[in-house]
């Protein structure tokens, strides 16, 4: 049964596609050339659906850790007759650094193991299945390593041990001492192109050594936290820019489909996909994480992705492919087991028509607070704004499925509706970047109206509390958000007392936060969302409650995998990581908590990261 503790797995980015590989050395999860392209190694939803190992064939203790400033990373194997460090990158081309960062990235998974004291005998095995396990490929031996056939991609596996091929994959096994090395490549390729060239051992070396220069010099160029957590904040900045699609300006929210919300369970959605929520928080972390120059590229993406959408329609999509496409109508992989027998296994993502009204908010938020980097802007960007805007003082009053997708009939979600006040809010204070003066006193209009209605119809006095939506009594951790976009301030009673029932109503055994707890219109449970958990960090600390914030912060911290990597949910029975990994929302929670934790302790710093 295939199903690799999340714990157990490590993240690699060449800022176009994303690899998982576990603490045996196995590249569980590849996707090829995009991140939301097929798989090629899929091991992780399906043990027959391919994989790619370097490991010691004796019984072995394995550590690892990031390269500083970097995505590479290097696992050692104690065997019993010595110790080999794997290294392992998805890599950058040769000459990239700073803002180019991935810049030309093709898909090259490049893998070296050097032996630091003894001897071992390593092995290595690339089993390649295509099209997510649909397709045992040809393979076709070359000098140095072979080619792949079958399908609509191809590989070029370069590889310093001589290879045995058999049954669509190969194997070696080779003896090191200290200082011998292997080295292994895998490349991307089109079928119907030439391929690229073999890789030579010294040729591999290099790839990694520049990638390590391409990292370090964005994180240089980049990052410049100093608060709390400092060591997380950055890392979490690197995670969530190896989560970005830099030919496109594309940020996914996670690395991988179908990871279930509950072991065994049906709720397994696929993440690989730019979410307009997802990205504008990313944004807005990296702001305080790694100061994103990039910007122009996101909202360009945008308008791009969804030029006309707003004219056409009047509303915002409100997810993409990495390549602006909008149809990722879902399907079910019915071949594979997926991860610990949670079926079914999805691609495409079937909220994808759905509507959602907060979107607006976000992107507007994120426009404002990165109005700085936003001069470069094209006339198209901006009028794309002033459109959301628009929509935003039209829509607030439609019914919506709101932030967590619901399947189930639409309602007046009070978050929605805030981050409608939010879209109108930012979009006042940008007009004059926008050209849109004329505009100001609709968009005034309507934000006093929708404020109104969130303070009558959004508080309940039954719950005690903000609802999840307009005339109900559940609770919803969204709610936290009140007074982070400056709805109301954070020592506020009404939000205090939302903090309140957060913590006594809708919290776990561990003190994590669910989303929800009402109908949503799906089978099956979740688990506590970290995220949430982050979130009432953050809105403790703006009450003032700072002592409060940072256990909080500590105890959805402290669910990090040894890596500092951080899944979508916790299983509130046994303390695990699932869901889809590595989770971009969770590290966004991580990052903007610590940042509100910093400020509240140090109010004197202002804005300054």
């Amino acid at each position: 049964m295939s199903g690799t503790p999340i714990e157990d797995l490590g993240f690699l980015s060449d800022c176009r596609t994303t690899a998982l590989v576990d603490r045996d050395g196995s590249v569980q999860w590849l996707c090829l050339p995009d991140v939301d392209s097929p798989s090629v190694f899929g091991r992780l939803l399906d043990d027959a659906a391919g994989y790619c190992t370097v490991a010691p064939t004796a019984a072995y203790d394995s550590d690892r850790l990031y390269r500083d400033g970097t995505l590479i990373l290097d696992t050692t194997f104690q065997t019993a007759s010595g110790t080999v460090v794997v290294t392992d990158a998805l890599t950058f081309g040769a000459g990239v650094r700073g803002h180019e960062l991935g810049r030309g990235s093709e898909g090259l998974l490049v893998r070296r193991a050097v032996v630091t004291d003894g001897v071992v005998e390593l092995r290595v095995e690339v089993v390649p299945r295509p099209e997510y396990g649909r397709i045992h490929p040809i393979v076709v031996p070359d000098a140095g390593g072979f080619r792949t056939r079958g399908g609509a991609s191809a590989l070029v596996v370069s590889c310093s041990a001589p290879l045995v091929l058999k049954d669509s994959s190969a194997s070696a096994v080779v003896e090191l001492g200290v200082g011998q090395s292997v080295e292994l490549a895998v490349a991307h390729a089109d079928p119907w192109a030439d391929p690229p060239p073999i890789l030579t051992a010294d040729e591999i070396a290099e790839c990694l050594e520049e990638t390590a220069e391409a990292w370090r010099s964005w994180s240089d160029l980049h990052q410049s936290y100093t608060g709390p957590w400092a060591d997380l904040v950055l890392h979490s900045g690197r995670v969530l820019q190896g989560l970005t699609h830099s030919r496109t300006g594309a940020i996914v929210a996670a690395a991988t489909t179908s990871l279930p919300e509950t072991v065994g369970g049906s709720r397994n959605w696929d993440y690989r996909y730019a979410w307009v929520r997802d990205a504008s928080f990313t944004m807005d972390a990296l702001w305080v994480a790694a100061c994103p120059e990039e910007a122009v590229c996101f909202f360009e993406f945008l308008t791009t992705a969804a030029a006309s959408a707003l004219t056409a329609s009047g509303h915002l999509p409100i997810m993409f492919g990495v390549d602006g496409r909008r149809d990722l109508s879902e399907r079910e992989l019915d071949h594979l087991t997926g991860w610990r027998d949670s079926r079914p296994v999805r691609v495409g993502n079937g909220a994808w028509n759905q509507r959602q009204l907060d979107v607006y908010g976000e992107l507007l938020s994120t426009a404002h607070l990165l109005r700085d980097q936003l001069d470069d802007a094209s006339p198209e960007s901006r009028r794309f704004l002033v459109q959301a805007a628009d929509a935003a003082a039209v829509r607030w009053r439609e019914r919506d499925q709101g932030i967590w997708e619901v399947r189930g009939p639409p309602r007046h979600f009070l978050y929605s509706k805030l981050m409608c006040w939010v879209a109108l809010d930012r979009a006042i204070e940008l007009a004059p970047f926008l050209s849109a003066d004329d505009h100001v006193d609709d968009w005034a209009a309507e934000r006093t109206l929708i404020r109104d209605a969130i303070l009558s119809d959004g508080w309940s006095e039954e719950a005690g509390a903000f609802t999840q939506s307009f005339d109900s009594t559940d609770l919803d951790a969204s709610n936290l958000v009140l007074p982070m976009v400056g709805f109301l301030p954070g020592d506020d009673a009404r939000v205090v007392a939302t903090i309140d029932a957060t913590i006594e109503r809708l919290s776990d055994d561990h003190s994590l936060v669910y989303r929800y707890l009402g109908d949503d219109g799906l089978d099956g449970e979740e688990g506590s969302f970290l995220l949430c958990t982050f979130w009432l960090a953050h809105a403790l600390a703006l009450a003032g409650r700072v002592d409060e914030a940072r256990a909080v912060f500590e105890r959805a911290a402290a669910f990090r995998n040894d890596l500092d990597l951080l899944a979508e949910e916790v299983d509130a029975e046994h303390g695990s990581l699932i869901g889809n990994f590595p989770q971009a929302f969770s590290h966004v929670g991580l990052v903007n908590a610590a940042w509100a934790i910093h400020q509240s302790e140090h109010p004197e710093n202002g804005a300054a990261r």
